[in-house]
């Protein structure tokens, strides 16, 4: 018989009591007056956001609203500092830049010493700005994403092909799982010029699996995060998952790499591949000690998983939000005809005239933020607001919170386009209010291609195509629950048919 498992929760409230116990025992015997801190919940107000099923962004939002857009959260031996308003995470983000440009880093993400070469956790300097530059002069330069549009074309034509398939034997598609395929589809092909299924044996459906529990695995609370004395014995296994999953796609990244340099040294006649693989082993070669082997492999990784997985969560809110509103997506998609044609297929070239699709795509980040928390951490003590954010302090931007707010967005919880059509705002991170692929130096480095990708797969999708939930579900009875691990996701895959128009 297994013995019981004690809540989270409940060993939260177990562990803080104690350091509570000996933070009081500290400060009074301190010389040191305390900072004064953003107004925050009592240690017991706290345990309930830990209590709520809601996820953690949602809860604290609420907590927000009563403590207000700057708030302080002690938990164990953190100080976590809440930003819920454009006008305070500007000057965390923009005048305080420097100060807060370092992630603060889940224990489970140290697995393999991730932390240390990825470009997503590792701090902005060293590695971080080699790979940054990488980024920007051979992957998501223009002259590149210019040479690629061809390959995403091909890609989204086999996404269309496939819910054209679907559309002829009235079955549903997964949406989620269909536009998670046709990026990794496209990633594989930009990364190592093959299509996914020629590559290796595994799925697209299992790749997803371990995509997905990887990422659960990171935003999952721990208490080795709360109380850093456990690490070493990692008492929620959550380190040791996180090793598992990310083991596996090492393991697959390591094959591909290697075989290819077989073939790069044992051949004269060899043929060079027009791929980022190729270019990342030239680097390598160049200077092992600027890109070494390791890094290599663990850059691939990070944009291997954020390529793939946050633009197909992005498609799949935005067709949710467009099967609930009919209005909304017949709208959208005249727009797409009248400016596409009937026949022919939607390009990139299309979206700039296509005002509408973008001011859909802006309402879905809006509402849907792929990270609906923009994680930083205070490298030095700094006054923000007439508060005091000490040094070491998570600082945790709510990006869904700020989507979200009545004093910003008119009827916020309703999906409405029309409210970007006359507005100029732009997701470039240049206004504070819509920060989806964040801003800074950490801005998302694969924003161009994710903005591209995004806004193709969704016109696609609607071009040719009407769509009608299964088993006559309602519009208004859509399940639009949400489940958060560093992504944010539909609670429940949306499934829909698609029909044929004739239009």
């Amino acid at each position: 018989m297994n013995p019981p498992t004690i809540p989270f929760w409940l060993l939260v409230v177990l562990f803080s009591l104690i350091g509570y116990c000996i933070h009081v025992v500290i400060t009074n015997f301190s010389k040191h007056r305390a900072k004064k801190l953003p107004p925050g919940p009592s240690l017991f107000q706290t345990i309930g956001v830990f209590r709520t099923s809601e996820p953690f962004h949602a809860s604290l939002a609420k907590v927000s609203q009563t403590y207000g857009p700057l708030l302080s959260i002690k938990l164990g031996s953190r100080t976590i500092i809440v930003v819920s308003s454009p006008e305070i995470a500007k000057k965390f983000l923009h005048e305080h830049d420097l100060e807060f440009s370092v992630r603060m880093l889940p224990d489970a993400v140290t697995a393999f010493d991730h932390h240390k070469v990825s470009i997503f956790w590792s701090p902005p300097q060293g590695s971080w700005r080699i790979l940054r530059k990488v980024c920007k002069e051979h992957i998501f330069s223009s002259e590149r994403l210019k040479a690629g549009q061809g390959l995403r074309q091909e890609m989204v034509q086999h996404l269309c092909n496939y819910v054209q398939e679907c559309c002829i034997n009235g079955q549903a598609v997964n949406i989620g799982e269909a536009a998670f395929s046709t990026s990794l589809s496209l990633m594989w092909n930009t990364f190592f010029s093959v299509g996914f299924g020629q590559s290796d044996s595994i799925s697209s459906e299992e790749i997803k699996e371990t995509v997905w529990s990887m990422m659960k695995t990171f935003g999952s609370p721990n208490l080795a995060d709360i109380f850093p004395i456990l690490k070493a014995i990692d008492p929620q296994r959550l380190k040791g998952r996180a090793k598992f999953y990310m083991g596996k796609l090492l393991d697959i990244i390591d094959g591909i790499i290697r075989r290819r340099v077989q073939e790069r040294d044992a051949s004269l006649t060899y043929t060079r591949k027009n791929d980022f693989l190729e270019t990342l082993l030239d680097l390598n070669q160049q200077n092992e000690a600027v890109l070494s082997y390791h890094s290599l492999k663990h850059f691939l990784l990070d944009l291997f998983i954020a390529g793939s997985e946050t633009s197909s969560t992005t498609v799949e809110w935005a067709m949710a939000e467009l099967l609930r509103s009919p209005e909304i997506k017949s709208k959208a998609r005249d727009e797409i005809v009248e400016i596409v044609g009937k026949s022919e297929l939607v390009q990139e070239s299309d979206i700039s005239n296509l005002p509408y699709l973008q001011s859909l795509v802006k309402e879905t980040f809006r509402l849907h933020p792929a990270g609906p928390l923009l994680p930083r951490k205070a490298e030095s003590d700094t006054e923000i607001h007439g508060y005091m954010v000490p040094q070491n302090a998570e600082v945790l931007v709510n990006l869904w919170a700020m989507g979200r707010d009545p004093s910003l967005w008119p009827n916020p919880n309703s999906f409405l386009p029309e409210r970007f059509m006359d507005r100029n705002i732009d997701v470039k991170g240049n206004h504070f209010e819509l920060l989806p692929f964040g801003t800074g130096r950490r801005i998302c480095a694969g924003l161009p291609l994710a903005h591209r990708m995004v806004h193709i797969m969704v016109a696609s999708l609607l071009h040719k195509f009407d769509w009608k939930l299964e088993e006559e579900i309602k519009p208004e009875q859509l399940d639009m629950s949400e489940k958060s691990a560093l992504t944010l996701h539909k609670a429940v895959p949306l499934r829909a048919i698609p029909v044929r128009t004739t239009v």
